[in-house]
């Protein structure tokens, strides 16, 4: 592989063709990047979870599910009366989750399906909690798709986010290759605060893992 073929994604050099797939997985390398990201996402998905409480009937909505590894950590959790349901805009993305939580379909504590964030199929407030890893980075537009956000969630429902980059002015020259690759935005902090607080949400909460560049933000509908 040639260099020009190789992304530095600020943690790795890997191939541009896998790492496009991040954005929406297609075919084999969508599947590759899936199984990848089931595994080295789960360390900071545990450490982003534990930032929110969940009850044995919470209805929980994931955006952008993926290769699914949280709809399954949700659906553990819930008892017969709780729901789980995953949105992917990815054919294979809901394909991948789909396999990996075939029981609790079956169980019927769990949905995944196909869609977009800026046009959910879902009732107004549907979901006590909505959940995005690595996700809003490709949203469409951040403002009008957290309004979305917020008409599915019920009043003082939890909004969760979890990214493996966080926005830090002049720190940012070892993302600016996958930025370009991915066409993503990076958000700092104050910018998801000042966003959510926009949209119609308050008690914001942020975390940091300074050692990793992980941020988890909570907010509640207003």
């Amino acid at each position: 592989m040639s260099e020009d073929d190789k992304v530095n994604t600020g943690h790795n050099v890997e191939s541009k063709d896998l790492i496009r797939n991040a954005r929406k997985p297609v075919g084999e390398l969508g599947h590759q990047i899936l199984d990848r990201m089931n595994t080295s996402h789960e360390t900071m998905a545990q450490w982003g979870v534990s930032h929110f409480e969940i009850e044995s009937d919470s209805k929980i909505l994931d955006i952008g599910c993926g290769g699914g590894r949280n709809i399954e950590r949700f659906a553990e959790q819930i008892s017969k009366n709780g729901r789980v349901v995953g949105i992917d805009y990815s054919e294979v993305s809901v394909e991948k989750s789909t396999e990996l939580n075939r029981k609790f379909i079956d169980e019927g504590i769990v949905n995944v399906l196909q869609g977009s964030v800026s046009d959910m199929p879902f009732y107004d407030e549907t979901f006590d909690i909505v959940t995005g890893f690595e996700t809003i980075y490709f949203w469409p537009d951040f403002i009008n798709d957290l309004k979305e956000v917020n008409r599915v969630l019920k009043k003082d429902g939890l909004v969760f986010f979890c990214n493996e980059a966080v926005y830090r002015e002049g720190k940012m020259d070892k993302y600016e290759d996958l930025i370009e690759l991915l066409d993503m935005k990076i958000y700092s902090e104050d910018v998801l605060k000042e966003s959510l607080e926009k949209t119609g949400f308050k008690d914001f909460k942020s975390f940091i893992n300074d050692e990793n560049d992980w941020i988890c933000v909570t907010a509640r509908k207003i």
